[in-house]
């Protein structure tokens, strides 16, 4: 289990990683590029809050699909979820505890500027 937090430590986070931290990578789309962090991905059922789930603010747009978390007091996005609730989550690479993200640059992007995911709104009922 790899550990994930937010900088105030009121959130803490249980995950197991798809992949490994070399694997991080960096989204363009409007709202990444803005907030900037590199993410790594976990399974649908591979991420566990284990503390602050009442401190977590959920922040979503356009399709309303994803789900963004930012903990309330110190404002440090932890991870968000896929828009296909079966594909699991991106967690901040630098919510994780160790973990150094520019030991990993350069890093991938991905091209979140032309991403339109599908509807996935009925994978959720």
């Amino acid at each position: 289990m790899t550990r994930v937090t937010c900088h105030c430590g009121a959130v803490e986070l249980r995950v197991t990683l798809k992949e490994p931290v070399s694997n991080a990578r960096r989204c363009d789309c409007s709202f990444c590029a803005k907030r900037g962090p590199a993410v790594v991905f976990v399974g649908a059922g591979d991420l566990e809050i284990v503390q602050g789930e009442k401190d977590l603010t959920l922040y979503q747009w356009n399709t309303g699909q994803e789900e963004h978390f930012f903990c309330s007091h110190c404002g440090i996005y932890t991870h968000h979820q896929h828009a296909d609730p079966r594909e699991g989550y991106a967690v901040n690479l630098g919510a994780i505890e160790g973990v150094n993200p520019a030991d990993h640059d350069p890093m991938p992007w991905l091209d979140g500027r032309n991403y339109q995911p599908a509807d996935f709104s009925k994978v959720r009922s």
